[in-house]
């Protein structure tokens, strides 16, 4: 099998490219290789000839990521401008993975679509669906009709709801499979009172999170609830930074990186954190509010790559 760079392509292929500059917490080793495809047909070849043991991982705009400092082996496939359209028909909204949720609510709503919820979630359309983000009580999958995506070895195929299964910020999306378009359906609005919806919701998280610090959003799931029969079930009206706070790790430090004071679940590179300082303190986090609650928060922070020797 050729190796990545004896593949012909039309996009762009880089070897040992820094992604530290891709996240939003701007952490990170290199990837090995870097591949940014044309269109969905060239991103079909380029998987359709790489060595099946060639690990591969999709990577939107870094919102939500840690990147270890070790980096990443493999393939990391970003899309680009090929992959941002948006097309309004109806009551639905077709997206190119790489669209931003803030565009897409936004032309949603010239079409007179509600997908509201998608304006402050930071983050590509990809993401949302892989995620199923989800804010003030709607999620992707509400909304969700299909989405076409990349196997592994280089199909294209649609994808249903009854594929992804969806669940509480998640999705089955097969590990090496690359989303490349996904159409939502909204109910009707009028565009005024929606765009009025999304500056209002804007002026809210700016109030209650740390929007202008360095942050990669949530940290950590919100914890499940139980049942009346003691079983974790879909609930989440325990919140993660209240477990948080009660563990006393608002304000927490570790080495640049900070539990942000203005909201615990936020995790902050407040002074040339590496990699390793936010994941040992979300780790620290993790440990504290069990020791102090009995509750295992999970993390919403994807965290990828090696850890350099000196980590362990």
């Amino acid at each position: 099998m050729p190796t990545p760079d004896q593949i012909e392509t039309q996009g762009r292929l880089s070897a040992d490219r820094p992604l530290s500059d891709l996240t939003w917490l701007r952490v990170g080793g290199p990837a090995q290789w870097f591949f940014q495809p044309a269109d969905a047909d060239d991103l079909a070849q380029f998987l359709a000839q790489l060595d099946a043991d060639i690990p591969v991982f999709p990577m939107g705009v870094g919102s939500n990521l840690i990147v270890r400092d070790g980096g990443l082996r493999g393939v990391v496939i970003r899309l680009g401008r090929g992959f941002n359209s948006i097309e309004t028909d109806g009551n639905r909204v077709t997206a190119g993975a790489a669209a931003l949720d803030a565009h897409v609510a936004r032309r949603a709503a010239d079409a007179g679509i509600d997908l509201t919820f998608l304006r402050t979630i930071p983050g590509s359309i990809g993401g949302a669906l892989r995620m199923n983000a989800g804010c003030y009580g709607s999620y992707t999958a509400d909304h969700f009709v299909q989405a076409r995506a990349v196997t592994r070895d280089g199909r294209q195929v649609t994808l249903t709801a009854e594929d992804l299964q969806f669940a509480y910020r998640h999705s089955d999306l097969p590990e090496g499979w690359v989303v490349t378009e996904v159409t939502l359906e909204g109910p009707d609005g009028i565009p005024e009172d929606l765009h009025a919806r999304m500056e209002s919701q804007l002026a809210k998280r700016d109030e209650t999170q740390p929007t202008k610090d360095r942050s990669a959003g949530s940290t950590f799931r919100n914890p499940a609830g139980f049942s009346s029969t003691g079983r974790a079930d879909d609930v989440h009206d325990l919140k993660a930074w209240k477990v948080i706070d009660d563990a006393g790790m608002r304000g927490a430090r570790l080495g640049g990186a900070q539990m942000s004071e203005k909201h615990s679940n936020f995790l902050l590179n407040a002074d040339q954190a590496t990699a390793a300082d936010l994941e040992n303190l979300g780790e620290e986090v993790r440990k504290r509010v069990f020791q102090n609650s009995g509750i295992t928060l999970e993390w919403e922070i994807m965290r990828v790559g090696e850890h350099t020797p000196k980590e362990g």
